[in-house]
């Protein structure tokens, strides 16, 4: 199955992709970066779409999204291909492979799929939802007519086309930054060329009124440096201000960069130490299950409202309407808390 691509423009005898920001300049005959994004017939075609690579039952906060309908199960999904060649990629199987395959499914097919395990939600994940960006809207313009949520986990490497396609039916985004956005960790590790599009993007997105959240994978000696980290913070902090949920994401050794260690906790805990004293008022530990700065804590009176261990939530301490129980701060966290949130979560999708 392929579709006519829908981010794209003619110049002279070439094809400009709108999807993301790399703009691949494509002629005839030829592939884009991602290699699922083609020029037949002067036309730019999606080779992906619906295609599915990858099918999972996951926790919301997995992608991780805290401060979205906590406790939710989403119907997580992806193709094949990536706008990036991240050396440490742990979805490289999914990412890096650069074919047009997969189980073919529609878009009511896919959704009636997710249905059928009771999800709240659908996640587009494991590789760039940009570059199967027209696939994922069509997918989320049925699922929204069933109640169902949109989120992303994207590297946020986009366009403004690109925000402004998503914009009638995507709710969320985790918006992935590698290494502190340094640019020469970013031009070595992953092929971009710089943060600020990304940047560009979150806050885009924001003023859309579509929910973000930021993380930011720290890996040890090529990706840690917390000068770096208090210069993105800053733009951060200036661009989405000081509610915006920020994730400081433990690095573990895969694919090209298997020989470096995990990421110390105590880097991590640094730029959670740093991020507070920017004004950032939700900062959070991932990939360090029981770690104490994987919960939330009200900014007003300092208890602790969800305790969490990983993707679970243990504890629950705010109202209905998201308020602390023990000061009655209202907390920015959008949706409600799932039916689904002590419950198990993970489920395997037989497709």
């Amino acid at each position: 199955m392929t579709k006519e691509a829908v981010l794209y423009k003619k110049e002279d005898s070439r094809i400009r992709c709108l999807a993301c920001a790399r703009k691949c300049l494509i002629g005839e005959g030829q592939t884009g970066f991602c290699g699922v994004r083609s020029v037949r017939n002067g036309k730019l075609h999606l080779d992906v779409y619906g295609k599915i690579a990858a099918a999972h039952i996951d926790p919301i906060e997995k992608k991780p999204l805290v401060h979205f309908n906590p406790g939710s199960k989403v119907f997580s999904f992806s193709t094949y291909g990536c706008n990036w060649m991240c050396m440490y990629c742990q979805n490289y199987d999914i990412s890096q492979r650069r074919k047009a395959e997969g189980v073919e499914l529609s878009p009511e097919e896919i959704v009636e799929l997710a249905m059928g395990y009771d999800v709240d939600g659908m996640t587009y994940t494991y590789n760039e939802p940009a570059i199967f960006a027209e696939f994922a809207h069509d997918v989320g313009i049925v699922a929204r007519k069933h109640g169902l949520f949109n989120t992303m986990v994207s590297n946020g490497y986009w366009t403004l086309d690109l925000v402004d396609y998503v914009r009638n039916f995507l709710d969320a985004v985790t918006i992935d930054f590698k290494g502190n956005g340094e640019q020469k960790f970013l031009r070595r590790y992953t092929g971009a060329t710089s943060a600020e599009p990304i940047i560009e993007t979150a806050s885009e997105l924001s003023k859309k009124r579509i929910h973000v959240e930021i993380t930011d994978l720290i890996i040890p000696q090529i990706g840690d440096d917390i000068e770096a980290a208090k210069q993105l913070l800053t733009k951060l902090y200036d661009q989405l201000g000081a509610d915006i949920p920020i994730h400081f994401l433990r690095f573990h050794p895969d694919y090209k960069l298997n020989y470096l260690p995990w990421t110390p906790v105590e880097i991590l805990e640094r730029h959670y130490k740093l991020a507070k004293e920017l004004g950032f008022k939700f900062v959070y530990i991932g990939n360090i299950p029981g770690h104490p700065y994987e919960n939330t804590y009200c900014p007003n009176c300092g208890n602790l409202v969800i305790r969490r261990y990983s993707f679970d939530i243990l504890e629950w301490h705010l109202t209905e309407d998201m308020r602390c129980k023990f000061c009655g701060y209202k907390l920015p966290i959008k949706g409600k808390l799932s039916r689904h949130a002590f419950k198990e979560r993970f489920e395997t999708v037989f497709i």
